[in-house]
């Protein structure tokens, strides 16, 4: 299976190296030096890593048969791609590549259809399930213990207990005005 890891970005410095966005929880396995990439378009890989550090919370590569600035500026926007085994899963039980997440069934404990996963979104905060419904509406839910109670790749589903408002229109809104809906006084304040 061919996964998106990272995304070439501007060069840096003068001697062929690369900024890139890192799009794997696993940079120090999937872009080690050493690692041949297949690339999106294809026409500019395969390409093979010949160094890698991090500059300033960035990482920077090198790749053989770059080494100057023009050269590596000719490689910007390239996704690079590796080849991943699709029954692999990381060390921790507790963890899931996105390949295993995407096309599992979305059901609440009850066994209430949701919907379908269909995109994984990795904010800075956390991570969100993009979920297609059956009406073919999309609902996000956070990937966050407290929601989501069970990830069973056997059976291919997600099992949330959500609350309230997240997936309907059961929200309790919570007010500071009275139950006699008094606005507050004349001259406008409560």
């Amino acid at each position: 299976m061919q996964l998106v890891v990272a995304r070439i970005g501007r060069a840096h410095g003068i001697k062929g190296e690369v900024t890139v966005e890192v799009r794997t929880d696993e940079p120090e396995l999937r872009l080690a030096p050493g690692a041949v990439l297949a690339t999106d378009p294809a026409a500019t890989g395969p390409l093979t890593i010949e160094t890698g550090r991090v500059h300033s919370g960035r990482l920077l590569l090198r790749f053989a048969g770059v080494g100057d600035r023009t050269g590596a500026e000719a490689l910007r926007n390239t996704l690079l791609i590796a080849d991943v085994d699709p029954d692999e899963r990381p060390e921790d039980d507790e963890e899931f590549y996105d390949h295993q997440l995407i096309d599992l069934d979305v059901v609440l404990a009850d066994g209430t259809e949701i919907g379908r996963i269909t995109e994984i979104s990795h904010l800075p905060s956390q991570d969100l399930f993009v979920v297609e419904r059956p009406d073919g509406t999309e609902v996000m839910i956070p990937f966050v213990e407290e929601i989501v109670s069970e990830i069973d790749l056997a059976e291919q589903r997600a099992v949330i207990t959500p609350p309230p408002g997240l997936i309907d229109d059961r929200a309790e809104v919570a007010t500071a005005r009275g139950d006699d809906g008094d606005e507050g006084a004349e001259d406008g304040t409560r």
